[in-house]
């Protein structure tokens, strides 16, 4: 990595997912105007409304700076970074360019949209981080997509509520049934896991 974090290997063997990883996504700096050479601009992370950390970014031609303080083992001292990250484009079907950032860690390079930060920023990968997608087993996928049908659905609470909540205004019976079927297929799949999970037969589960 370029500056102070120059020769360092960022690899480590957890299963931790993007979501627990401080995110910067190229799309969203170019919406902001910050891939623009001579941009500069402070953002910042926020959790329960409160600011838990943030970062430098200056714009130059084909390339940001980091900068940035943070504490090693999550209270130890303060560590000051600023490194490059580089950029590139590659085009796009429908014309224009589409930006990327290339992963700033020893030995990577990987062109990426999102890099990831805990001390250093890097790549998904240089990380080993899941997508909270990928660390759900089919129970909990099944309640995710249950919680997308009754959101459409204007279904409230969860998917072991029921589905005896009536068809939205508007919404074709066909479509209604076909997602109700598709409802009760998910809530099927979470009660049986459920079960298998606690050891519970049908007759033990209260109704």
């Amino acid at each position: 990595m370029g500056g102070s974090g120059s020769g360092r290997r960022w690899r480590f063997g957890s299963k931790d997912t993007t979501e627990t990883y401080r995110a910067i996504d190229v799309r969203w700096l170019k919406r902001e105007g910050m891939l623009s050479p001579g941009a500069n601009r402070r953002i910042s992370w926020s959790r329960d409304g409160a600011v838990i950390a943030h970062i430098n970014i200056r714009a130059k031609m084909g390339r940001v700076f980091l900068t940035y303080r943070y504490r090693s083992g999550g209270g130890g001292e303060w560590i000051d970074e600023s490194y490059p990250v580089n950029l590139t484009t590659t085009p796009c079907h429908i014309g224009g360019e589409r930006d990327w950032f290339l992963c700033p860690a020893r030995g990577c390079g990987q062109r990426v949209a999102v890099i990831y930060g805990g001390g250093i920023f890097a790549c998904r990968k240089c990380y080993r981080l899941a997508y909270p997608s990928q660390s759900e087993d089919p129970a909990d996928r099944a309640v995710r997509r249950a919680d997308r049908l009754r959101a459409r659905l204007g279904w409230p609470g969860g998917v072991l509520e029921g589905a005896d909540w009536g068809k939205p205004k508007g919404m074709h019976w066909r479509t209604y049934e076909r997602l109700c079927d598709e409802h009760d297929g998910l809530e099927g799949v979470v009660s049986c896991n459920f079960m298998a999970r606690f050891g519970l037969s049908l007759a033990q589960v209260p109704v």
